[in-house]
């Protein structure tokens, strides 16, 4: 194993992944094993296995902690926050610089580029969820498939009528599935604290605030789950956003390099401006940091543990139903006949023609610019 290299090589190295990292978890993942692995032996591929495991029994952005915990791995407490802050800021700034170009009086043709983006969010959506269902029921077997299917039709559900309730039911189904396999009475208790947390933000910073919460702490199976967790919030509990505006964060957060996650601080930027947007980012991204510093030491343990498994095998099928079901409300949001046209030429791209998502997302917003000049309505 080649030494541990200093903080500014761990900063660069970082940045640099950070600054090209489109297309999602997967891409990270890749660049990152990639720099540790392959080429610097700072790792064995072992470990980064173990961490990537790891990474996906906590709630938050799974790459984003493997990036966190594979600078922790090398500098320690300092480098989890240099290489964590390094992977996060380009895609952070790149956009808030677009979410002040969106969301405030953009010239025509940029709205139309939002709105042909907007319009595929939806397939986008949809996609992600469909990629997680072959390997989440591969991992499940005799009488938990039949749990697992209620637990994916749940998601679906919650997405689809209780909006920013669907926390709840993620919790609930992990709780459920932790009873039934461990009976673990003490559980149901946990969920209490959660619960009055969501009554108690009715609005201002801290509804903000628990929004962003959330949306680092309490969501599982991958990026696109923040999309129901946020959008009944913003738009229709709170108002910060209009649909439209909703759609182009999400597709603002797909179009950037880094995590999704920092569609949360198109969020925070509607609501609050640039305090609101770093806000919400840094409320986000804490339990993500707070995960490696505090648990570094004993994420193994978490592994091997059966009551996170558990509790996962719940939480997680639910999660993706939540995706899928996302689905739903993002298309309702749509306000012209020519964006579902957009999003049926967007779900064959994705779905049948297997086009990349950042691609898909930018010949939509092409489209929707010439649509815009053309002199159709925009939403």
């Amino acid at each position: 194993m080649a030494a541990a290299p200093p903080l500014s090589v761990i900063a660069r190295e970082w940045g640099r992944i950070g600054c090209i990292g489109f297309g999602g978890p997967p891409t990270h993942i890749a660049l990152l094993r990639d720099l540790v692995v392959d080429r610097r032996r700072w790792m064995d591929d072992d470990e980064v296995e173990h961490a990537i495991a790891t990474a996906n029994l906590l709630p938050g952005p799974s790459s984003t902690q493997l990036a966190i915990f594979c600078a922790w791995r090398l500098g320690g407490s300092a480098g989890a926050l240099v290489g964590g802050l390094a992977f996060i800021l380009p895609g952070l700034l790149a956009i808030l610089a677009l979410s002040a170009l969106f969301l405030g009086s953009p010239p025509r043709w940029v709205e139309g580029a939002g709105a042909g983006a907007g319009a595929v969010v939806a397939a986008v959506a949809l996609h992600a969820g469909l990629r997680l269902l072959p390997p989440s029921w591969s991992r499940t077997a005799g009488a938990r498939r039949a749990r697992w299917i209620a637990y994916v039709a749940a998601g679906v559900a919650a997405t689809a009528l209780l909006g920013a309730l669907v926390v709840l039911v993620l919790l609930a189904c992990g709780a459920i599935e932790l009873l039934w396999t461990r009976r673990i009475q003490a559980l149901a208790a946990h969920a209490w604290p959660v619960v009055l947390a969501a009554a108690s933000a009715t609005g201002g910073v801290l509804a903000l605030c628990w929004t962003a919460l959330k949306v680092g702490a309490l969501s599982y199976g991958g990026g696109f789950v923040i999309i129901p967790l946020m959008q009944a919030d913003a738009v229709d509990r709170h108002g910060w956003m209009t649909d439209s505006q909703f759609l182009n964060a999400v597709a603002l957060g797909q179009v950037t390099p880094g995590p999704v996650t920092h569609t949360v601080a198109v969020v925070g930027y509607a609501a609050h401006g640039y305090g609101g947007a770093l806000l919400a980012a840094a409320i986000a991204f804490a339990p993500s940091f707070l995960f490696v510093l505090v648990g570094g030491p004993r994420l193994a343990m978490l592994r091997e543990s059966l009551m996170a498994r558990a509790f996962l095998d719940g939480a997680g099928p639910a999660a993706i139903g939540a995706i899928l079901g996302s689905a739903i409300p993002l298309t309702l949001a749509l306000g012209e006949p020519w964006q579902l046209a957009v999003l049926a030429a967007g779900a064959v791209a994705l779905l049948v023609l297997r086009t990349g998502v950042v691609v898909t997302l930018l010949g939509a917003g092409a489209v929707g610019t010439v649509v815009a000049l053309l002199g159709a309505p925009l939403p």
